[in-house]
C-alpha cells in the first residue's frame, strides 16, 4: 500500500513494445510505489501499452505525462482515459500538454496563438465529459457538442503539463493535477505553487491542483559517472527553449558548457543523486515545497547502463522512502 511519501515510477523512454515497460510495472506492483507513469510515445502508444500491461496482470495506478493535445480531440481523450480506468480498475491521471509549436503546426496548420486558452478549453471539455456532462463548446481550438455514454470506471484525474507560472495559473483554474518536469524544489515552492493557488482562487475552486513532479534520480555507485548520467538523462529536454527558460528562472545556469551544466543540474536537485537514503532526504525537500507526488525518473541510468540498473536504483530509493 502506497503512502503520500511513497514515490511513483516513470518509464522515461518511448517503448518499442509493452514488454519493455513490464519491469517498471512489476516494480510498482511489488514495491507499493504510487503509480506507473508513461511519457508521450510515438512508438507504442501509451494508453495501449498500459492496457496491455493490465491484461498481463499488472493492475496498478497509472498516468500519462503528458499526452500531446493536438494528437486527439478532447472527446477521444476522455474516451481513452476512462477506457484505461475501466480496463485497469485503477485510478488514472490523464495528463495533457501542448507540445512544441512546430509539432502543433504540423498537425493543425499553425501553432496555438494562446497556449493557455488551448489548455484551458481542452481540459475543461475533457473534465466535463468524464463527469457525465453534455459539452457544447465552440472555441478557437476545438468544437464539441456531445456527451459520453454512461460507464462505471475507476477515478480519472485530468492533468496539465506545467513549467512556468502562466500555465500554472491556467492549471490552477481547470486541472486536477499539475504535472511538472525538472522543476527544482524552490521553484515549485516560490513560482508554481503560488500561481496554482492564484488560478484556483480566481476560478472559485476550493483548493489548488495536486502537483506531480518528475525528478531525475541516480544512486551514487562505484564507477558511475554522475555528471555523465545527469547529461544523458536531461540532455534532450535542455534543447527545448521552454525547459532552458524555466531552469534559468529557477536559478539553474544551463548553457553550452556540458561540465558546468551537469554540475548545475546536480547542485540544484534537478538530478538527485547520492545513497538511496540521501536521495530520499532530497525528495522530501520536493514534498516540503508542495509536490504531492514525486515521479522517479531514471532516464540517465537507463540510457547509460540499461533497464536492470534503472530498476535497481528505483527499488532501493522506494525502500529508503519507506
Amino acid at each position: 500500500m502506497s503512502t503520500p511519501a511513497t514515490p511513483a515510477v516513470l518509464y522515461p523512454l518511448q517503448p518499442d513494445h509493452p514488454e519493455l515497460v513490464a519491469p517498471f510495472a512489476a516494480l510498482v506492483q511489488s514495491s507499493g510505489a504510487r503509480r506507473l507513469w508513461l511519457c508521450q510515445s510515438f512508438k507504442a502508444e501509451p494508453h495501449q501499452v498500459l492496457a496491455h500491461l493490465s491484461g498481463a496482470g499488472y493492475d496498478v495506478p497509472v498516468g500519462t505525462s503528458v499526452s500531446v493535445m493536438p494528437l486527439r480531440h478532447p472527446y477521444e481523450a476522455a474516451h481513452q482515459a476512462r477506457s484505461l480506468a475501466l480496463l485497469t480498475g485503477q485510478p488514472v491521471v490523464a495528463g495533457y500538454g501542448i507540445g512544441t509549436p512546430d509539432f502543433v503546426a504540423a498537425l493543425t496548420g499553425e501553432p496555438y496563438k494562446s497556449p493557455r486558452t488551448a489548455v484551458r478549453d481542452y481540459l475543461t471539455s475533457v473534465r466535463d465529459l468524464l463527469d457525465g456532462k453534455a459539452v457544447d463548446h465552440a472555441g478557437p481550438y476545438h468544437h464539441l457538442d456531445a456527451r459520453l455514454l454512461p460507464l462505471d470506471h475507476a477515478p480519472v484525474e485530468v492533468g496539465a503539463g506545467v513549467l512556468r507560472p502562466g500555465m500554472a495559473r491556467t492549471a490552477g483554474e481547470v486541472a486536477d493535477v499539475a504535472i511538472t518536469w525538472m522543476t527544482p524544489p524552490a521553484y515549485v515552492r516560490d513560482a508554481l505553487v503560488p500561481a496554482l493557488e492564484d488560478g484556483a482562487r480566481a476560478a472559485g475552486r476550493p483548493a489548488r491542483p495536486r502537483v506531480a513532479t518528475a525528478v531525475h534520480v541516480a544512486v551514487a555507485r562505484p564507477g558511475r559517472d554522475l555528471r555523465r548520467v545527469a547529461l544523458a538523462g536531461a540532455g534532450e529536454h535542455l534543447k527545448g527553449p521552454h525547459y532552458a527558460d524555466m531552469l534559468r528562472r529557477a536559478g539553474v545556469p544551463v548553457g553550452d558548457d556540458p561540465a558546468a551544466t551537469a554540475a548545475a543540474l546536480l547542485g540544484h536537485s534537478v538530478v538527485v543523486t547520492g545513497t538511496p537514503g540521501e536521495i530520499a532526504e532530497r525528495l522530501a525537500e520536493y514534498r516540503a515545497a508542495g509536490v504531492d507526488e514525486v515521479m522517479l525518473n531514471p532516464a540517465g541510468v537507463m540510457l547509460t547502463e540499461g533497464v536492470r540498473a534503472a530498476v535497481d536504483d528505483m527499488e532501493e530509493i522506494i525502500a529508503a522512502c519507506g
